[in-house]
């Protein structure tokens, strides 16, 4: 049959991608069907037509899935930060479980079974960090979210993984907006003031608020200060980001502090830290000591190994197995997260740990010249996962244990090859949900040096 855009077609949905999608087969051909489940029969509209593959969403569907549930959020699917929303949490994990299986096999050439993800607690309020874009494309300032694959803002009152200090926040900026015209950033034209709010919440309920500009002076900056402070009254801080940069990037390098102080205080595994508006830091609290937990477990510290800790953030990693080591050393590229770091050390009471600030590549290559070994290295890298010189300089300090901590998958198993292929073995996997209802997922993996 010759298939062709806007027909209307029956199938079966035989599984679910990584990204939500259901797929499906028409003579030979992948089809995927956004908003489909795993055994759904369904009428779909072809959207797009290729060789191999189609595009198609649903129509109708003739036979629901058992796990198919109502959406809590009433902006599901159009807003595209979400994409699990219709279905129960238990096949959510399901599909980032065989996600992370299928690029282990497909990519890394892995032969292995992943175990059932680590799954929260609760898929609300979970996030301690909010990103909110301020757009104001259209004719019309919007703070939301993107709407599924653009960067068309979708208004959002409350957002139901975000907690309710940080909409708060949203709403209070566009008040204020409103109030004084003041712009939101168009990025067509490059101009407009506010480009994101971004707002950092503790376990207290603490928030840091910052706000991204497209310029170095800001009108109306203590009416702000008054508007969020109302809205937000355990607020912390109040800062400005100058972002002038055409990217995608949220943050700028330049912070002005315009209400109280430019950090808030978090604590994990009973521990104080410091976090700075740029430092990373895990979103999901609760699962983040489960995953740091598995992670050192992993590394089967004896409180004789030297360890390396690549990519360490504000020192999460390295305070938490600080007391299981004899040394640890921490390399991170962002400064102000070195700052916190070395502050968190101190704040704690810690002390047979080094941060530095380094590229993680460059400072194991110093270790190598400085004749450093260490037993355990950690790794935490973003997405795009490490780069060739790191694994390179990674081999050189062979150390017996990798414990590589990831939010993606296919770098993930991109990289694993690369270091079974020189005398490394995959031993142990655990995917943990960090990020319920999205379709990402956190993987920590053991590899062990083969002995001779």
């Amino acid at each position: 049959m010759v298939y062709q855009k806007n027909m209307i077609c029956t199938v079966t949905v035989e599984r679910c991608s990584g990204e939500g999608a259901g797929i499906a087969h028409l003579d030979g051909r992948v089809v995927f069907v956004q908003g489909a489940l795993h055994g759904e029969t369904c009428e779909i509209k072809l959207l797009k037509v290729k060789k191999h593959v189609i595009f198609a969403k649903v129509e109708r569907i003739l036979t629901p899935s058992r796990f198919r549930t109502a959406p809590d959020c009433p902006y599901f699917p159009v807003c595209g930060g979400c994409s699990f929303w219709h279905m129960a949490y238990e096949e959510e994990l399901e599909i980032k479980r065989q996600q992370v299986e299928d690029a282990l096999v497909r990519i890394g050439g892995f032969s292995c079974m992943v175990p059932p993800v680590l799954g929260a607690e609760t898929v609300f309020r979970y996030r301690n960090k909010a990103q909110f874009p301020v757009s104001a494309a259209k004719g019309e300032d919007r703070i939301g979210f993107y709407r599924a694959r653009s960067h068309d803002v979708i208004p959002i009152q409350d957002c139901l993984i975000q907690s309710e200090t940080a909409g708060q926040a949203a709403n209070a900026v566009r008040i204020w907006m409103q109030k004084y015209r003041i712009a939101g950033y168009d990025e067509t034209t490059c101009r407009g003031v506010v480009r994101h709010v971004y707002v950092r919440i503790n376990q207290a309920g603490e928030a840091l608020i910052c706000i991204v500009v497209n310029q170095p002076k800001v009108p109306h900056q203590k009416e702000l200060v008054q508007i969020l402070r109302a809205a937000c009254p355990l607020s912390v801080g109040i800062l400005l980001c100058i972002n002038q940069k055409n990217s995608n990037v949220i943050l700028g390098d330049q912070y002005e502090l315009i209400w109280g102080q430019k950090y808030i205080v978090d604590e994990l595994f009973g521990m104080q830290f410091r976090l700075s508006a740029s430092s990373f830091y895990q979103v999901n609290r609760a699962q983040t000591e489960r995953l740091y937990q598995t992670a050192i477990s992993y590394a089967a510290l004896t409180r004789e190994e030297t360890v390396l800790d690549l990519y360490c953030g504000v020192g999460t990693i390295s305070l938490s197995m600080a007391g299981a080591v004899k040394h640890v050393i921490g390399v991170e590229i962002v400064p102000e997260a070195i700052e916190d770091a070395k502050e968190n050390a101190a704040r704690n009471q810690i002390y047979n740990v080094d941060f530095f600030c380094a590229d993680a590549g460059e400072a194991a290559a110093k270790l190598i010249v400085d004749g450093v070994t260490p037993d355990v290295i950690i790794v935490d890298p973003p997405r795009k996962g490490l780069h060739k010189r790191v694994i390179e300089a990674i081999l050189q300090l062979a150390p017996a244990r990798i414990v590589y901590v990831s939010c993606n998958p296919a770098t993930l198993a991109r990289d694993l090859k690369l270091f079974s292929d020189h005398e490394y073995c995959l031993e142990r996997i655990t995917a943990v949900d960090m990020f319920p209802r999205t379709t990402h997922v956190e993987t920590v993996v053991l590899m062990s040096r083969v002995k001779d």
